[in-house]
């Protein structure tokens, strides 16, 4: 080989080190993700369930669902009063709370004897969240995306999984370690397919108690299969519990999964790799 032939050969492969150096990244596909409906619903849903919880803890100071017998000093027999006597025993900066049986409920509803304007604001609520959930459905219906929340038998083993994956990530993080998150070639992995099918399911047992614990007489009928006026209170307060729980983690997930997930719920968009990695449906 001369040396313009060497000379050449260096060249050409200088020139293919730049042609990959400087290739274009992978095409990203914009897929369509939610419905207008869907966003509009969800996001009115945040500002319906904080008026229907903190409305509906207020009328739960007024006749708890769980009580205790009356403690022999204060007199007092509602758990939720129980606790807020603890939080300014232990919480530093709370010791010198003027009423300790009143801290949950100046915290985390209307505050006390606030009977009649938590019921107005909550009766309020019900009728918006009742209405709003039609128009969740009617965008699950009109963008399809009812498919995608149909639970399988797969999901199963599948949300185990997902529930494994989620509960080793700060352990992962905290050890430096990587982790390969589980694909799905579908629009939800397993555990967010049975926890968003759950929660309409509740929405709807809420409203029905609801409603049997609002008209028990009138709507006597609808109280029988929860088991009667007081078994209607409990599922009623478990039910609230359950958004409560769902919330929390929904939202943390949110954040851990990324701002495509948050953005879609906003845009209706979802940016996805051309090659197919991804965890949406097309």
């Amino acid at each position: 080989m001369t040396a313009g032939d060497s000379a050449r050969a260096f060249n050409d492969a200088l020139d293919d080190a730049a042609a990959r150096t400087t290739a274009p990244p992978p095409p990203v596909r914009v897929a369509r993700k939610h419905h207008l409906l869907v966003r509009v619903s969800h996001w009115l849903n945040v500002l319906l369930l904080t008026g229907l919880i903190a409305s509906g803890v207020s009328i739960y100071r007024a006749s708890p669902v769980y009580q205790h017998d009356p403690d022999p000093q204060s007199g007092n027999f509602d758990y939720f009063a129980d606790a807020g006597i603890w939080i300014c025993a232990h919480v530093p900066g709370q010791h010198h709370y003027p009423r300790p049986p009143d801290w949950i409920y100046n915290h985390v509803s209307l505050g006390p004897y606030m009977l009649a304007p938590a019921m107005r604001l909550h009766w309020c609520c019900v009728y918006l969240f009742m209405l709003n959930g039609l128009v969740y459905l009617a965008g699950l219906l009109l963008g399809g995306e009812w498919r995608s929340l149909l639970p399988r038998v797969s999901d199963v083993g599948g949300s185990l999984n997902m529930a494994g994956y989620y509960l080793g990530a700060p352990f992962a993080i905290l050890g430096r370690r990587h982790r390969v998150h589980p694909r799905f070639n579908t629009k939800y992995d397993p555990l967010q397919r049975v926890a968003y099918f759950s929660v309409p399911v509740a929405g709807f047992l809420s409203v029905l108690t609801g409603w049997a614990i609002h008209k028990p007489m009138q709507l006597s009928w609808l109280a029988a299969p929860f088991g009667g006026f007081g078994r209607a209170r409990v599922w009623h307060f478990w039910l609230m519990c359950t958004f409560v729980l769902f919330v929390v983690p929904h939202v943390i997930l949110v954040f851990a999964d990324g701002w495509d997930t948050l953005r879609s719920m906003v845009t209706g968009w979802s940016t996805r790799l051309g090659d197919g990695s991804s965890t949406n449906e097309p």
